[in-house]
C-alpha cells in the first residue's frame, strides 16, 4: 500500500465523526424537545444548555473534519 491510499483512507476514517456529531445533535435536540414537552415551564431555563450541547456536538464534528484534510493535504513527512 503506497502512502496516498493510505491518506485517502485514513481521512475516510477522520471522518466518521463528522456523521458522529450529526448523530450528537440529533441526540440533543431529541432529548431537549421530549423534556419540554415533559414540563414545558422548565423549557426555558435549558435553552441556554441545549445550544452548549450544540455547539459542542457541532465542534467534534468540525474538528474531525479539519483532521480529514490535514490527513488528505498535508505534504507527507520525509
Amino acid at each position: 500500500m503506497d502512502l496516498s491510499s493510505a491518506q485517502v483512507i485514513g481521512a475516510g476514517l477522520a471522518a466518521i465523526g463528522v456523521g458522529a456529531a450529526a448523530t450528537g445533535v440529533g441526540n440533543v435536540f431529541g432529548s431537549f424537545l421530549e423534556g419540554a414537552l415533559r414540563n414545558p415551564s422548565a423549557a426555558d431555563g435549558q435553552q441556554g444548555r441545549l445550544f452548549i450541547g450544540f455547539a459542542a456536538a457541532e465542534l467534534l464534528g468540525l474538528i474531525a473534519f479539519a483532521v480529514a484534510m490535514i490527513i488528505l493535504y498535508a505534504p507527507p513527512a520525509a
